[in-house]
């Protein structure tokens, strides 16, 4: 038998961490590679090499690792720390030079098959690229790790790609998009393809429409110099919603080979209808936060924060339709923003309602169609909503309610020492391993940015310009009339 690619790539001995001071590194990685240890998922003599432009000693950078997770709401083990700090190794450096990326090899002495992951900005991809090249750290054996974004638009993720690719191999580069570490995005495959429940209902004769929501209640604050350049469209929708819409509509895959699951995705994102200057008009919808209120707190609006009028959107609502057998006629309503009421990541299956109801005139107001809600965050939880009789007698016949089924997994496997797992924490692992089936492949990343720079370009050629909202509202009336223009509404 053919052995798949994971299965002829060496476990990782190491892990290089560039930008090992900033945002990313301090909030996500340190802490999920400390759980993985506690877990007993590093392997023996495994070494994190931290890397950045600060001028630390290694005693510095252990003792801020040290106050990162005391900081947080788990207890730090001391013999798990005291092996986890032993792993620990700070090397100050400049990553975008070969004679810098030089530095860290005295500290890597022995290792085979390291693993690079670049918590860096996108920008610098190339250039550590090249660096790790030239100093010949980049080996057949090595794996590196990209964060979103990847590009702007389709031309300048082709020169990224490009660079990238011409030092890593392809299955040797993991762009990581954490949304797909997390467990119910993992649930909705065996969901929907480890019960024959699901999967012959999945389709436009039962499913009536489909909504993707990723709200957050937090502006852009110091970000903007980011932000301004992508917007909600290539910050969010590029991304994380089309990589959620790829597992709800896609086929299924002959096994979970990384080859087989990301094949099918490319086939959803090449399915995707392009946007015309219509569509711009009829079937999306441009947001900017101005002030208002948000959790109780007065909250500035973004060109406020920015200090000087912008046209970058933070909220985008639009329809897309897959144009493939199975979703044929079946909307996929979509939106995200900043400054929004709540926090929240959500993926609603609308099922049509029953053609024709029997239970009469007192409960035709009852009767609604069912629906399966996915939760990611705050909480992760999958929930289907049922019709059941009402409890009791009443006269005039039968009256109905609708009743959830829930899947939460926090109450499924809540208990002592339970936690909630960082995402990233799946992801490392996998990296370790070699399987990127949770990982974007490079063709997905230029499909997702053909449609994005569609939408974008229709936008350009309709001379669409963000409406304002209120911080703490759910966006433009535009978001509301884009789904009721179909009789839909959206799940608040």
């Amino acid at each position: 038998m053919a052995k798949t690619p994971q299965a002829e790539t060496p476990l990782s001995d190491a892990l290089v961490l560039f930008g090992a001071t900033g945002d990313l590194s301090r909030r996500m990685l340190l802490p999920s590679l400390y759980f993985l240890d506690a877990d007993g998922l590093l392997p023996v003599g495994f070494k994190i090499l931290a890397t950045a432009r600060g001028q630390y000693s290694r005693d510095d950078f252990v003792e801020q690792v040290r106050d990162i997770l005391k900081a947080r709401p788990e207890p730090v083990d001391d013999a798990v720390w005291k092996r986890f700090s032993g792993r620990l190794d700070y090397v100050a450096c400049d990553a975008t030079s070969a004679e810098g990326v030089a530095e860290l090899k005295p500290h890597l002495e022995g290792r085979q098959s390291p693993m690079f992951f670049l918590a860096i900005s996108p920008s610098l991809y190339a250039k550590v690229c090249g660096a790790l090249s030239g100093s010949g750290l980049a080996t057949d054996d090595t794996r590196i790790v990209l964060e979103k974004p990847i590009g702007r638009d389709l031309e300048s993720s082709r020169q990224v790609n490009e660079a990238v690719g011409s030092v890593f191999a392809e299955e040797r580069i993991f762009r990581i998009d954490h949304y797909l570490g997390k467990e119910t995005v993992q649930n909705l495959i065996a969901l929907r393809f480890a019960n024959t429940l699901f999967e012959p209902l999945w389709n436009n004769l039962t499913i009536d429409h489909v909504q993707i929501t990723v709200a957050e209640t937090e502006g852009v604050g110091d970000r903007w110099p980011y932000y301004d350049e992508y917007g909600a469209l290539r910050d969010m929708l590029q991304n994380h919603m089309l990589q959620l819409l790829c597992f709800v509509a896609m086929e299924p895959p002959a096994d979970m080979d990384p080859r087989s699951v990301r094949n099918e995705k490319v086939k959803v994102l090449r399915s995707l209808r392009r946007f015309t200057r219509a569509d711009a008009q009829n079937a999306s919808v441009r947001g900017q936060y101005t002030k208002g209120v948000v959790g109780g707190k007065e909250a500035p609006g973004y060109e406020t924060e920015r200090g000087q009028p912008t046209s970058t959107e933070t909220f985008v609502a639009l329809r897309a339709d897959i144009d493939n057998w199975r979703w044929a006629g079946v909307p996929f309503f979509l939106r995200t923003g900043k400054r929004l009421p709540e926090r929240r990541t959500q993926i609603v299956i609308q099922f049509k309602p029953v053609p024709h109801s029997i239970f009469g005139d007192g409960a035709k107001h009852d009767l609604v169609a069912n629906r399966l809600v996915i939760d990611l965050q705050p909480d992760e939880d999958i929930a289907l909503t049922l019709m059941n009789k009402s409890p009791g007698i009443s006269h005039g016949g039968m009256r109905l309610q609708s009743m959830p089924l829930s899947l939460s997994l926090l109450r499924a496997y809540e208990g002592p020492g339970s936690r909630r797992r960082i995402a990233y924490e799946r992801l490392l692992l996998d990296v370790m391993h070699g399987d990127n089936t949770l990982f974007v492949r490079r063709d997905e990343v230029e499909e997702a940015w053909r449609w994005v720079d569609g939408v974008a370009d229709a936008w350009a050629e309709a001379g669409m310009a963000p409406k304002p909202y209120a911080a703490g509202s759910w966006g433009p009336s535009g978001a509301f009339a884009l789904i009721e223009r179909s009789d839909r509404a959206w799940v608040d």
